[in-house]
């Protein structure tokens, strides 16, 4: 099977794996400062920590909130969102784990305990957490393409845009937007991603949404989807030809010559 990764966006869309900056040991003032701040203060800069990437100090801001409220899931799951950030997989897991055990209803946890299954290759498992987190939440885009994803992971197609067009329904920027307590799974070894977009762009032209469908076909000819001529044979693009938009992105096979 060919190597597909996860790319985590909690804060990001696009899917690198992301590293913080390594945080300078706390001084003694900055030890005090926390020690007289709240769960709540803590948790709001760690909060503005992350989304400044500075992810290991948040962690650290983090992990003393949670020292103040030792049964907060949700700062569990932030936490292992963080860690995430840094590439610390197994460290967010963890997080995730005592977030579920805290509150098995956590679905942003259960997804994110499926994204690292999804990282780790294991798709079979992910494809469990996510329905789990589906279970509590089926109105979540997040979760609908995730699971797409696991499925298009294993290359059933038809599972895959089925999630898709759900996560769609609810949500018709699912694919360019960020979320902040649940990963987002996407494929990215070349050749898988432009096929993954080739898809997308299916989708949204089967929804008569020509200007996300044409971004999509975009991007999967740039990454070399092999097969982008069959835009002018599936019957999804039907209507989309009479754009000349499409000729622009993949030329007729008259004018191309083939």
């Amino acid at each position: 099977m060919k190597k597909v990764m996860l790319i985590t966006t909690i804060l990001m869309v696009s899917m690198l794996r992301a590293y913080g900056t390594e945080a300078t040991p706390a001084t003694p003032d900055q030890t005090v400062s926390m020690a007289n701040m709240s769960a709540t203060e803590l948790e709001a800069r760690a909060d503005t920590l992350r989304a400044e990437r500075d992810y290991a100090e948040a962690v650290r801001f983090y992990q003393a909130a949670l020292r103040k409220d030792p049964k907060n899931s949700v700062l569990y799951n932030k936490t292992g969102v963080t860690e995430l950030k840094r590439g610390n997989e197994a460290a967010a897991e963890e997080s995730f784990q005592k977030a579920v055990k805290l509150n098995d209803k956590n679905a942003d946890a259960l997804n994110n305990i499926g994204v690292v299954a999804y990282f780790h290759r294991n798709f079979g498992k992910a494809v469990k957490w996510y329905k789990k987190a589906l279970a509590v939440d089926e109105a979540n885009a997040t979760y609908h393409s995730n699971l797409g994803t696991a499925w298009f992971s294993q290359n059933k197609l038809d599972r895959a845009m089925a999630e898709y067009t759900r996560a769609i329904e609810l949500d018709p920027e699912v694919f360019v937007r960020s979320n902040q307590g649940g990963s987002i799974a996407r494929v990215s070894s070349v050749e898988d991603r432009a096929k993954y977009e080739y898809l997308l762009a299916k989708l949204y032209a089967q929804r008569g949404d020509w200007d996300r469908s044409f971004h999509w076909l975009q991007k999967s000819k740039e990454d070399g989807y092999p097969n982008i001529r069959n835009v002018y044979k599936d019957a999804e693009f039907a209507k989309v030809r009479q754009d000349p938009r499409l000729a622009q992105i993949v030329p007729p096979p008259a004018a191309a010559g083939y």
